[in-house]
């Protein structure tokens, strides 16, 4: 084991240890103070993050132990870190983006008390603990606990601003449903350590473990796994939570619903490549609910006008897309794409974090208009992202993406056609957005106009690294069509095997020009439609239905919600309040009848009592007569 293996607790150490110091002191901490120590601490994760990719590039991998977590009944399981390539891999992306994430926020949330400055920072730093706990974790319990950890952190920042109730009920809302999902996980690791008796890594994916499944108990627990994927990262239907979370902080929908917490369900699925592998039912249950989602989501962007909501719906589209790859067993693209969608919807979201700022709250791009101009650098950084989601070649998002829907196109040609045609609606999509929202005249008002203004350093030097890392990060996964060897695949293949569909590389190229020929055809249909925006309040029904968002929230509300009000007041009108109450109470008032009826034997006459000693000599008498 190597040396730097034995530092790997500061990782998720350093994040804990800044959201005990900001939680704890946040009433004497000051903001200097609580925003140096909550980035510093994620940056030193971020070092030694380092520091452990370069040891498992030179082959040191392995299991670092440090006590025993659980021992009963024959049921032993480890605190332990699995430190691999995949684990390695998402440390990076998690550290790095965070701390670009905590930077930003310096500036962003200056407006806050210091108390709350300090208590946003110590549920960042949480959030970082957590996320790292369910990678870096060794089994399946651990990741359990990082799991859940993430969960509760997306609870708190969504509702930061607490005094608000749609915040609050948004936040509800997220908690709500990714406990649904997490019964689903939670149910697959008890089917799990019923049959094999472990939740370790190292024992349950190994094919003589595996040996002893029957195909209905891999299909039942992956099933009840992908149920848990859903929830955590939005899925069908699981996914109305993630748009509603935009009521958090936009450095916290960068954080955790673009670059983090989102892509947990996709690492869940990646770390267990071997047994999704060996389940045909649930990989194609994925590869349908991955497609239909990022069609869905896809669909509804087109016709938002909250500059936030279009970047989460684009956000549910991205990971439809990484389900698909999962479905169709193209791991390597999915986590390929966990890492370029990390840098440019993270740059998207703070580059929207930037706009409202200047516009002083304002988040309908239809008051918008002609930003470029006084914001040079947001304006530039975020069509760079713009460009690497729409998968413009040379930018990160054309490889992975194209990396993708060519898995699809040698899966089924019609899983590729909706995931080109879905392709397409997300460059028409996002330079909808850069159109209205950066070019032609501003539409707002004259103060808004009057103080537009350029974001300060500590918010737009994070965009400008996001952005270099939306253009170069697709690199390290060049296709050898285009004469690369994607050395993410031989990174990672000792953890994810490469599934290849043998397409011939004239097919690859093929693809790789039609998808590309179509995103230009589809930005420039974009420019034209766009270019001399006007607010136009006339919609027909499909830009009705789709502004409304295939009304599945109102759905819900009459099929879920409504019924189990409705419910919930019958149970308790009659079992709560008749018989449990009732019950309770009927008990209390047979007690205070038997006293009062009790209290009559105590008449004070002497000659009752008398009578009374002389009966009860006469039963004792005949029991024991007769008894006997």
């Amino acid at each position: 084991m190597s040396n730097t293996f034995n530092l790997v607790w500061l990782i998720p150490a350093l994040p804990l240890l800044g959201f005990l110091v900001n939680g704890l002191g946040r009433k004497s901490l000051g903001k200097s103070a609580s925003g140096f120590i909550g980035s510093a601490v994620v940056l030193g994760s971020f070092i030694f993050s380092i520091m452990t990719f370069m040891e498992v590039r030179q082959g040191h991998t392995g299991v670092v132990h440090f006590f025993d977590f659980l021992n009963v009944s024959g049921l032993k399981v480890a605190f332990s870190f699995q430190i691999d390539q995949l684990s390695s891999l998402f440390l990076l992306i998690i550290t790095g983006v965070g701390f670009l994430i905590h930077v930003y926020s310096t500036a962003y949330m200056h407006d806050e008390e210091g108390k709350d400055f300090a208590k946003y920072f110590a549920y960042l730093n949480l959030f970082v603990f957590s996320m790292l706990l369910l990678v870096m974790g060794g089994n399946y319990l651990i990741l359990f606990v990082g799991w859940e950890g993430v969960g509760l952190c997306s609870y708190l920042l969504i509702g930061y601003w607490y005094e608000n109730n749609n915040y609050t009920d948004a936040a509800k809302k997220a908690f709500v449903m990714n406990r649904i999902g997490d019964l689903g996980f939670l149910l697959a690791l008890f089917w799990l350590i019923g049959k094999t008796g472990s939740m370790e890594y190292g024992q349950v994916l190994q094919t003589a473990t595996l040996s002893k499944l029957t195909a209905f108990d891999i299909t039942g627990i992956t099933l009840l796994m992908f149920v848990g994927a859903t929830g955590k990262s939005a899925q069908i239907p699981l996914f109305t939570w993630l748009p509603d979370a935009m009521a958090g902080p936009t450095p916290v929908s960068a954080l955790i619903h673009a670059a983090t917490m989102v892509t947990a369900g996709i690492y869940l699925i990646a770390r267990s490549n071997i047994l999704f592998s060996s389940a045909i039912i649930t990989q194609q249950v994925i590869t349908i609910v991955g497609l239909a989602t990022a069609f869905l989501a896809a669909s509804i962007a087109l016709k938002q006008n909250d500059i936030k909501k279009v970047l989460a719906y684009s956000t549910v589209s991205q990971l439809g897309f990484m389900f698909l790859a999962l479905g169709t067993g193209n791991y390597v693209a999915a986590v390929f794409h966990v890492m370029t969608h990390a840098f440019f919807k993270a740059l998207m979201f703070l580059g929207s974090g930037s706009v409202i700022h200047a516009m002083g709250g304002e988040q309908d791009i239809r008051n918008m208009g002609g930003l470029h101009k006084h914001m040079k650098i947001t304006s530039i950084t975020f069509l760079i992202g713009c460009l690497a989601i729409s998968g413009i070649p040379g930018f990160s998002g054309f490889f992975s993406k194209d990396e993708i829907l060519a898995g699809a196109f040698g899966y089924n040609t019609i899983v590729y056609s909706v995931a080109l045609f879905t392709a397409l609606m997300t460059a028409f999509y996002m330079f909808r957005l850069y159109i209205v929202t950066f070019t032609g005249k501003f539409r707002g008002t004259h103060d808004q106009e009057h103080h537009l203004h350029e974001s300060p350093k500590a918010m737009t030097i994070p965009l400008i690294i996001l952005a270099i890392l939306s253009i170069i990060g697709g690199y390290i996964g060049i296709p050898e069509v285009l004469g690369g060897h994607h050395q993410l695949a031989a990174y990672l293949s000792p953890v994810i095997p490469q599934i290849h569909h043998h397409l011939s590389h004239e097919t690859e190229l093929i693809l790789m020009g039609l998808s590309t020929l179509l995103v230009v055809c589809s930005i420039t249909f974009a420019w034209i439609r766009f270019r001399n925006f006007k607010i136009n309040h006339n919609h027909n029904s499909l830009a009705s239905f789709l502004e409304n968002k295939w009304y599945i929230d109102e759905l819900y509300q009459f099929a879920v919600v409504k019924p189990i009000q409705k419910a919930s007041s019958l149970f308790q009108l009659f079992l709560e309040n008749r018989i449990i109450d009732g019950s309770v109470n009927g008990v209390g008032k047979l007690v205070n009848y038997g006293s009062r009826q009790l209290r009559l034997l105590q008449s004070g006459q002497v000659g009752a009592y008398v009578l009374l000693m002389v009966i009860g000599m006469l039963i004792l008498f005949v029991i024991q007569f007769f008894v006997s």
